[in-house]
């Protein structure tokens, strides 16, 4: 399969995604900065790549590719891409986890187009996304699953049931893409518990094709996502994206006390002068949506 848009096309889109995606957390004032900046460029290669069989006009045909947000507190980016994407009105993005909005903390199949699976407890992405594997074979239709994990809850036992279940029954068309960042909630990953490594080889014993790539350089994320595609025919393929929390953010990046808190007004307007926003930009959006 060929990227549809050019590398730097895609880079272009991703700036864009860690802008409104700061920009919805801003305003909400709470939120998961570091894991939706850090699955970003992920998410953008699968959806303005030509990977994610998916239509915002027609969301939930049922041929559709299924992509399921494991790492539900990454919402913040997954909104973002689905606004950019035409399933809903970018304004809507700016009410983020505002009373009565349909884009709450964790992602909601019932109140929003293009979420596949709602989210609150991590470790259950896999799980369900194996369900729907099942269900694409019951069914003959001719769709992909695409699972988006942390590493985080690489810690769950569900999470290892479903990966052997899938060898079991010899599912196809499943493809997990493991955001290792290394931080969760608490610390680092290997301070919390290093016992998910080495990811790769617990998924081979699993039965899994893996793939271990830098989840920020999308010629490689393309070229794994191709791999992914035609190998995931005959079994499923793990993709270790090994990525930085909170990239493109510098004082974000690689800092645990940036897992789940949103920036004060000075930080913000730090974050979109590093990203490339104008000063006269910064202050006619604040202007419009900070009162």
């Amino acid at each position: 399969m060929n990227a549809t848009k050019s590398v730097e096309e895609l880079r272009k889109i991703a700036r864009q995604v860690r802008i409104e995606t700061l920009k919805s957390i801003y305003l909400a004032g709470s939120g998961h900065p570091g894991g939706s900046l850090s699955i970003t460029d992920i998410l953008v290669a699968l959806y303005f790549g030509g990977y994610a069989n998916v239509d915002p006009q027609n969301p939930y045909k049922p041929d559709r590719d299924r992509v399921v947000l494991s790492k539900g507190h990454a919402a913040p980016a997954f909104y973002a891409v689905l606004a950019l994407k035409g399933f809903f009105d970018k304004e809507l993005l700016y009410t983020l986890r505002k009373l009565g909005s349909p884009l709450q903390g964790h992602v909601s199949r019932k109140h929003t187009p293009g979420v596949e699976a709602s989210t609150g407890s991590l470790g259950q992405g896999l799980s369900v996304s194996l369900g729907m594997a099942l269900k694409r074979r019951l069914d003959d239709l001719d769709y992909r699953v695409y699972c988006l994990m942390s590493d985080g809850e690489l810690q769950e036992g569900m999470t290892w049931e479903a990966a052997m279940t899938a060898k079991h029954f010899k599912v196809n068309r499943l493809i997990a893409v493991i955001d290792n960042n290394n931080i969760q909630l608490d610390d680092f990953v290997t301070k919390v518990n290093s016992g998910i490594y080495p990811i790769e080889e617990k998924f081979q014993a699993c039965g899994w094709h893996t793939i271990t790539i830098d989840g920020h350089d999308f010629e490689q994320i393309l070229k794994a996502l191709d791999e992914a595609v035609k190998v995931s025919e005959e079994k499923p393929v793990a993709i270790r994206a090994i990525t930085v929390k909170g990239k493109g953010v510098s004082y974000m990046e690689n800092t645990p006390a940036w897992h789940g808190k949103a920036p004060d007004r000075e930080k913000f307007i730090e974050a979109m002068r590093e990203l490339g926003v104008s000063d006269e930009e910064i202050e006619a959006f604040l202007n419009k949506y900070d009162k």
